[in-house]
Order: structure tokens, then sequence, then C-alpha cells
């Protein structure tokens, strides 16, 4: 007969499973799309074999999946509960221990510039806003937050005419201690833009079940 401890004991290992700062990173990665091992150790600067036993351990708790075609095996988030959850990880961990908060300010840069969620939806309501979304484009068509255009980091420079010289720019990518939309928000402010860094991504829109737009 299972006891309450038996149940606990077995709910623990989801927590265990995300015990490792590079499998929370392996989670925001295939949260942006479905990727085969060898895309996910160049990213996440692993060996392949490293990679594949973080995505056994992640597999065997039941938060990412694998499909199989021939020789090739690529793993996705098992669902948007699973981006909720480290979403929700990540916010907990800021919010209750001072080391962490302390670390993402060392972390990230200057944050004065940054938005909500909710206060991205006021500022569309006064004024012209362009949501550039920073990350590769294999990111943006797999999944995307509706209404941004794709113009990844490393194009941005000669892409800069794409952008209104009228409108307010807010920048996002794969999560919010993610540093392409702030590298992004960066070269837009040295050329004359008004931008702003959605304190959110993909991951935290995938959360909320709504980055289902597709190109």
């Amino acid at each position: 007969m299972t006891t309450k401890l038996d149940l606990y004991d077995l709910i623990a290992r989801t927590g265990q499973a995300l015990a490792n700062g590079k499998r929370l990173e392996i989670l925001e990665l295939v949260a942006q799309r479905e990727r085969g091992v060898n895309d996910l150790a160049q990213l996440a600067h692993l060996n392949v074999t490293t990679v594949s036993a973080h995505l056994q351990i992640l597999r065997e708790a039941g938060l990412v999946t694998a499909r199989r075609e021939g020789t090739h095996v690529s793993y996705s988030l098992a669902g948007d509960d699973v981006a909720e959850l480290l979403a929700r990880l990540n916010a907990v961990a800021e919010s209750r221990r001072g080391d962490v908060s302390a670390a993402v300010v060392n972390y990230l840069p200057d944050r004065s510039h940054s938005v909500t969620r909710e206060e991205l939806a006021v500022l569309g309501k006064s004024a012209e806003v362009f949501l550039l979304d920073a990350r590769p484009a294999d990111e943006f068509d797999a999944g995307h937050v509706p209404g941004a255009v794709n113009i990844p980091v490393d194009q941005l420079a000669s892409r800069m005419g794409e952008i209104p010289r009228s409108s307010t720019v807010v920048t996002y990518c794969r999560g919010k201690y993610c540093l392409l939309a702030h590298q992004a928000a960066a070269v837009l402010s040295e050329n004359g833009w008004t931008a702003h860094v959605l304190d959110e991504g993909v991951l935290e829109w995938r959360a909320l079940g709504s980055a289902r737009e597709a190109s």
C-alpha cells in the first residue's frame, strides 16, 4: 500500500530533476523549440554525453519528451505546465532569496528600462510600440508572442530600417534571464530609439499558454 511519504518521495523526484543549473538552462532552451542533443550541447556549452545524461533525467521526471526520427532524437518541453513550473521557480527564488536577487542584479545589465507585461499593455495605449523578438529565426518560427516582429540581435545593425523611428521598441527573448533582449535594446538606444526590455520572455509567455502564434 502506498503511504503519503511514498507519494511525496515520488513527487520529490521532479524537484531533484530541477536541482541543477544546466538542466534549468536546457529546459529554457527546449521551451523555445524542439532541439536535438548536438544543438543543445552547443547552446549550453556542454559535451554531448553530458547533455544526454541531463536529458535522460529530465525525461524520467516527465519534464521533456523525445521524438525519434531514424537515428535522430529531438527533445521538447513536455508542456506549458513545465514552463509554468520553471517560471515560478525562478520567481520564487528571486523574491525569497537575497543571494539570488543579488545575482540577478549582478548578471543582468541595467534594468531601469525594463517593463512588465502590464506596463507594456498600458504603453501600447499611449504610444506606437514595436515589439521586437531578438531570438534566432528558427525559435521565432516555432512560436512567439503575438504581435512581435523577429529581428535577431545579430542582424539588428543591418535591419534597423525596418523599425519606425516614431515607435517605442520593447525587446524580449527566451526568458527573463536571457541577454539577447538587453543587447538589442542597448544597440537601439545607442542609435536613437527609445527602447525597453520586457522583463519576461517566451518561457514566461508559454507559462501563461500565450506563445501560440506561429508565422
